[in-house]
């Protein structure tokens, strides 16, 4: 099962100040439980018996807040702040401070009406915005900024920042403590999906590894009629159409499923890249493409080669926004098109996303090994819509774990090839792609259907510490 947590809790601030119209606070109170729980959102907030109107004012108030954050750290994944008047800029920093949090943070502050700016119902929070802002940065306290500078708390704009920090919240949370498996040796001429486990481990990522001898040895204790065997067969005919596999090929998929399956729960793996070629091929006779597929599919992605980074950038990208990931090479040029190019891999894409996948061989690789040892290949075309491309990369020679993001376009031009495969239209794709080359990048990418990119530079700029170019 996925760690990506589906349901969010978040720490409601609700900022005062005496001076100003008090009776805002509680109303914003009240906005905000009706705002949350439409939007299917848990808080963690004061009550009016806690301090007054259940607000932040003071540095009494600021010691219960944080107090209550405290007991409930383990399911806090970020912290709204709300400004219904001016507000305590610094008791309310305090509160971040005291309550040892380090999730995301996001400020609200209401508008003001034009017809309401006398004492008794003024609000001036596009002014303490700016002063809480600028406590947030003396303390330290990274934050994310809404829309607009000032927004009505039951406004659309406001309900869709709150839906995008979601997003972010979620993202770092997912990131935070990540484990991934490294299955197998890198292929020995693959030296761009090189990595660093000790970079890694600045971020709180954990690389656990498994060597192939001891999956095939697991594989060989496993009988034909085991009832594990047959229940990975029937996920993986259910992922695509395998009419064109032999049984007993689809059997041997199953066996290395449990194994894998098996691994992955008992170390708590979150996300896996796997030796695909060309050792599965000579010892088993298989590609490993299908459960790759079926995992990615279950928000758990897998990447081809080991690609440590690429599994690491598929996981980010389906934390985002909760669609599968899939990774593919950055592989053609789309003829005289330079705002187009062509996405291609053997056969690993998240079934989800694709026109009628089927199972196949690899042809690819089969001029090498046997067309008849690659059974195990997904094929298909990916459905157009909005595409989101990600790529996460340790840099040795600076000590940095850096990332490039941006959107573009999954589109249905003809083209005419097997595996996995897609054209997509991104905007000023030869700079891109310049950016890639100059910088050092892989050429793998992790993409998915959806419009993420300032999502992820946002939680990896902001929050995670990783410098990310947004690609625009």
């Amino acid at each position: 099962m996925s760690r990506i947590p589906q349901q969010l809790t978040m720490g409601v601030i609700i900022g005062n100040r005496g001076f100003f119209p008090s009776y805002l606070v509680a109303e914003a109170r009240e906005q905000a439980i009706a705002l949350f729980g439409r939007l299917g959102i848990n808080t963690i907030m004061l009550d009016p018996s806690q301090t007054e109107l259940g607000g932040v004012e003071t540095r009494q108030d600021a010691k219960v807040c944080a107090e209550l954050f405290r007991a409930h750290r383990d399911r806090i994944h970020g912290v709204v702040v709300l400004l219904p008047n001016f507000g305590d800029e610094k008791a309310i920093a305090e509160t971040l401070r005291l309550s040892g949090l380090n999730v995301p943070v996001l400020v609200q502050a209401e508008e003001d009406n034009l017809d309401k700016m006398g004492l008794a119902t003024r609000r001036d929070s596009f002014c303490g915005k700016i002063s809480l802002c600028n406590n947030l940065r003396q303390y330290g306290i990274p934050f994310t900024l809404t829309t607009q500078h000032v927004c009505a708390l039951t406004g659309e704009v406001f309900e869709q920042d709150l839906r995008r920090f979601e997003q972010v919240c979620r993202v770092v949370s997912s990131m935070r403590g990540v484990r991934v498996g490294a299955i197998g040796a890198r292929p020995a001429g693959f030296n761009t999906v090189r990595y660093s486990e000790k970079l890694l481990e600045r971020l709180g990522i954990a690389v656990e590894t498994l060597d192939l001898s001891e999956v095939f040895t697991r594989i060989k204790t496993l009988r034909d009629d085991d009832i594990r065997v047959d229940e990975k067969r029937r996920i993986l005919i259910d992922n695509a159409d395998a009419s064109r596999i032999p049984p007993e090929k689809l059997v041997t998929m199953a066996k290395l499923f449990v194994v894998i399956s098996e691994w992955v729960v008992a170390n708590d793996i979150d996300t896996t890249a796997i030796q695909c070629w060309t050792s599965l091929q000579e010892n088993l006779g298989i590609n490993v493409c299908s459960i790759m597929s079926v995992m990615s599919g279950q928000l758990m992605p897998s990447a081809c080669e080991v690609d440590v980074m690429g599994a690491l950038s598929m996981f980010a990208l389906a934390s985002s926004n909760m669609n599968p990931a899939s990774i593919a090479d950055w592989n053609n040029n789309f003829g005289d098109d330079r705002d187009k190019c062509v996405l291609f891999h053997c056969g690993n894409f998240a079934a989800s996303s694709l026109e009628s996948p089927h199972m196949g061989t690899a042809d690819i690789i089969g001029t090498t090994v046997g067309k008849e040892n690659t059974c195990g290949a997904v094929h298909g075309r990916l459905k157009s819509g909005p595409l989101t491309y990600f790529r996460l990369s340790t840099d040795d020679l600076t000590g940095e774990i850096k990332a490039y993001v941006g959107q573009g376009q999954s589109v249905d031009d003809p083209l005419d090839t097997v595996g996995c495969r897609a054209v997509i239209q991104v905007p000023y794709l030869e700079n891109l792609l310049n950016w890639i080359c100059r910088n050092g990048f892989e050429h793998h990418v992790a993409m998915n259907h959806s419009a993420s990119a300032e999502i992820l530079h946002e939680a990896f700029t902001r929050y995670l510490g990783v410098s990310t170019y947004l690609h625009r």
